[in-house]
C-alpha cells in the first residue's frame, strides 16, 4: 500500500487513464458500492452516530462521500470522506474539501483532533483503501487527461474527484 508522497504520487500517474475520465477501465460500479456501504457502516460503529451519505455520483470521477457529524467529533467539526471511482482512493478533510488546507492545517486550526483523524485513517485502511492527503491532492495535475477544459489550474483532486 502507498504511504510516502512520491509512492503516492506514483499510484495516482498509475492509475491515470486520459481515455476514461469518469471511471477505470475495469469498474465494478456493485463492488464499489458494497465497499462504500461497508465504509458507511464502520465510520458509523467507530462514531456512534449515523453518518450522511452520497453516492453514485453522476459526471463525476468522484463516486460518493461519507460525512461524520460535528456533534460526534472532538472538535465539533465534521469529518469528511470523498470516495473516488479509481483505484479505491479516498481523501479525508475537515468539513469540507477546500475549507482548509489539508488536515495538517485543520488540525493546527483546532478544527480536527487526531484521534478521530487516526480513527478514520484506520477504518479506510482497513477495508483496503488508499488515503490521499488533500494537500497532496490539491498539487497541480501532472498526468496525460487533457483537464484544461475543465479547470484553469487543473489538480490531482480534479482528476480525481471532480466533476466531469
Amino acid at each position: 500500500m502507498a504511504t510516502s508522497e512520491t509512492e503516492l504520487l506514483a499510484l495516482l500517474r498509475e492509475l491515470d487513464d486520459p481515455e476514461r475520465l469518469e471511471w477505470p477501465l475495469n469498474y465494478n460500479r456493485a463492488a464499489v458500492s458494497l465497499a462504500f456501504g461497508k465504509l458507511v457502516r464502520r465510520l458509523e460503529t467507530d462514531f456512534g452516530v449515523q453518518c450522511d451519505f452520497e453516492q453514485d455520483t453522476q459526471d463525476s470521477s468522484e463516486y460518493g462521500r461519507v460525512r461524520v457529524p460535528a456533534e460526534a467529533t472532538v472538535c465539533g467539526t465534521r469529518i469528511v470522506v470523498c470516495v473516488s471511482k479509481f483505484g479505491s482512493l479516498a481523501e479525508v478533510c475537515a468539513d469540507n474539501p477546500g475549507a482548509y488546507f489539508g488536515t495538517d492545517d485543520a488540525r493546527e486550526e483546532g478544527a480536527l483532533d487526531p484521534a478521530d483523524l487516526a480513527t478514520v485513517e484506520r477504518a479506510l485502511a482497513e477495508l483496503g483503501y488508499v488515503s490521499v492527503p488533500e494537500e497532496l491532492l490539491e498539487g497541480d495535475y501532472e498526468g496525460p487527461t487533457a483537464l484544461e477544459r475543465f479547470e484553469a489550474r487543473p489538480t490531482w483532486w480534479t482528476r480525481y474527484f471532480g466533476s466531469m
